[in-house]
């Protein structure tokens, strides 16, 4: 067994302003407590109320997208770990919160999702909200949402939303998702 270094992992998080990070496998329960745990350290923070509730948004629609659009594989392979999890991470950059996010991602559905976060990139806090209000007239997606999530955090966000994919396979990808609130 090799040696895990957490100091050092602990003085990375902090020279990064890591506030909190997870990292494994998302369900209901976990996302619920890990946004109390969220909310709570913000308000110890005595960060601003409007940034908290923005922060906190945006972390439930990463942690949901996460937990709704992992892969699934072999149960017992370790791709199927790598699969089942994630990471969402919230940090302090230039006195902003970043809200990051990544997930293993079926490279077929790459080219659309790319084509979504391009489209948001291109809009102004006018043309989002024009988006969302015409996205809430129509019907709910085949798994059941709005397709709200994207849209209410490029809404959310100072800056336009950054996101990369990293190679993984020939069949996956891992997608990250950068929002600075």
């Amino acid at each position: 067994m090799s040696t895990l270094d957490l100091a050092g992992l602990q003085d990375e998080l902090r020279r990064q302003d890591v506030l909190i990070s997870f990292s494994g496998p998302f369900s209901h329960g976990i996302i619920e407590e890990l946004g109390k745990a969220v909310r709570h350290y913000l308000e110890s923070a005595q960060v601003a109320r409007s940034t908290l509730m923005d922060v906190f948004a945006v972390y439930i629609e990463q942690a949901q997208n996460v937990g709704h659009y992992v892969c699934r594989q072999d149960a017992g392979s370790a791709q199927a770990r790598l699969a089942s999890s994630g990471i969402v991470v919230i940090a302090q950059e230039d006195q902003r919160c970043v809200v990051s996010s990544g997930n293993l991602l079926d490279r077929a559905d790459a080219p659309a999702l790319i084509a979504r976060l391009e489209r948001l990139r291109s809009l102004d806090k006018a043309g989002l909200k024009a988006l969302y209000k015409a996205q809430m007239r129509l019907p709910l997606t085949p798994q059941g949402g709005a397709g709200l999530g994207l849209i209410e955090m490029a809404r959310k966000a100072t800056m336009p939303l950054e996101y990369a994919f990293g190679e993984v396979d020939e069949q996956y990808v891992f997608f990250s998702l950068r929002v600075v609130i």
